[in-house]
């Protein structure tokens, strides 16, 4: 009897959390359409004429004629801990700061969130700062996790930059939260991280990968993937003090959409994309067309994907961009593609890494080893001309994730892509795991591609 009196007291509690719930998401009237992204306009930094090369590898069909304009690579992170889940946002002077995801031999006990800033001008990256870690955020919180996961960072309505980063609790990343963090001073300090209320009960599941959008009211959503029980995509609505009024559901559980990323595309239209897990291997995607207010079932698109993590943008001339991994090659290949109508087709700009077929190539150590430091060279250019013992040091920090399970494995994975105001593309991504690459392409050569015949 005392049994059955506890369980109906706690039901009556759930019942009376979801009536306020309800009652308090009833007295909020919300705006629907987007508000276009307003980049503050900087001009573009003089570089030096790029090198004549006739051709450029890695592309299918062959050969290809080099694009004029700028596709400069660096990397970013530090040696001596593992490096993924990157995100960037553009500063008010016009610099890139990046945020990713460090660990060291402790692992998740010890993983951290990192922060640098690419100067355009002297094209270079600061040395990387620690921003929060699990302590850290453990103390602000009063409260035990396990772990802090992929940082997403973006400019809030008042100017300030807000950093949402997850964590991970007592069954890992089935109980994750989301926490959030505020800079007045474009990341030189920060605000203690306090917590999202996500859901009513509970308060965990929910996962956060790709940036916010702004809807017309000022209000921000945010794509986050619920995965208690079941797993699917929706949009967090929060307000301009970071507080989550609402939410919305982009697909249903069965259809297996995950990490969603939102597009817009105007002041009502905005495409939805998700990771899927499908036999087709592609690329889910959902479109509304009357400012969020419905979304479309999801779709197959035209965009292959081994079910991998994706970045992907709206330009402001109506094309799209992504940057993914091939179905055919794993993470070993990882591609930067362009649509001109609308997302209906896609091809390949250019393929930004290629190592597949490697792993089972049968090569030696020292021949593992010697590709990667070609590749180590070919990525930043401080190492082009570095000596053998400059190089070392970056070689050693790689070593161990190339040379893994006794083969010579490499992978590029979870991109993140922005465009600043002077039109120049930012593209950095995991490294190996060891270190975050960036690379800056500019509007002349994004330009060109887009234009060339398929």
């Amino acid at each position: 009897m005392q049994e059955k009196s506890r369980r109906l007291a706690l039901l009556a509690l759930v019942l009376v959390a979801f009536a306020l719930a309800l009652f308090k998401a009833s007295s909020w009237h919300f705006g629907y359409g987007f508000r276009l992204p307003e980049p503050v306009l900087q001009a573009a930094v003089p570089v030096p004429a790029p090198e004549s090369k006739k051709f450029r590898r890695g592309m299918r069909g062959g050969a290809n004629p080099v694009p004029s304009g700028r596709l400069e690579p660096h990397l970013v992170s530090g040696i001596g801990r593992t490096a993924d889940a990157v995100s960037l946002v553009e500063l008010k002077d016009g610099s890139v700061r990046a945020f990713w995801r460090a660990a060291g031999r402790g692992g998740a006990a010890d993983a951290a969130i990192i922060s640098a800033v690419f100067d355009p001008a002297a094209n270079s990256w600061s040395e990387a700062q620690e921003v929060s870690g699990r302590a850290a955020t453990r103390r602000s919180l009063r409260r035990q996790i396990g772990g802090v996961d992929d940082p997403v960072a973006t400019r809030a309505a008042n100017g300030a930059l807000w950093l949402f980063y997850g964590t991970d609790g007592f069954a890992a990343r089935r109980s994750s939260a989301i926490v959030l963090m505020s800079s007045e001073d474009e990341g030189l300090h920060w605000s203690a991280p306090r917590r999202l209320v996500t859901t009513p009960f509970l308060n965990f599941g929910t996962r956060i990968k790709a940036a916010p959008f702004v809807y017309a009211d000022g209000t921000m959503g945010l794509p986050v993937q619920h995965q208690f029980i079941t797993r699917f995509p929706e949009i967090l609505r929060l307000d301009q003090t970071g507080k989550v009024i609402d939410k919305q559901r982009l697909a249903s559980g069965g259809r297996a959409a995950l990490q969603p990323l939102v597009l817009v595309r105007g002041e009502k239209e905005a495409l939805a994309f998700s990771r899927a897990e499908n036999a087709e291997r592609r690329v889910l995607s959902m479109a509304t067309d009357d400012g969020g207010r419905h979304w479309q079932p999801a779709q197959t698109s035209g965009l292959r994907n081994p079910d991998a993590a994706l970045a992907a943008l709206a330009l402001q001339d109506g094309a799209l961009l992504a940057v993914l991994n091939d179905p055919e090659r794993g993470r070993e290949s990882l591609s930067l593609q362009g649509s001109v109508d609308g997302g209906a087709s896609w091809r390949e700009l250019t393929r930004l890494e290629e190592m597949n077929g490697l792993g089972n190539a049968g090569l030696a150590k020292s021949q593992c080893l010697e590709v990667t430091a070609h590749l180590l060279r070919s990525s930043d250019p401080a190492l082009r001309n570095a000596d053998a013992a400059q190089l070392s040091l970056r070689l050693a920090a790689a070593g161990p994730q190339v040379l893994r399970q006794g083969g010579c494995h490499f992978e590029f994975s979870d991109p993140a892509m922005i465009r600043t105001g002077n039109g120049d593309i930012h593209i950095a991504y995991t490294w190996n795991r060891t270190f975050i690459k960036h690379l800056r392409i500019d509007q002349r050569w994004l330009t060109q591609r887009l234009k060339e015949p398929q």
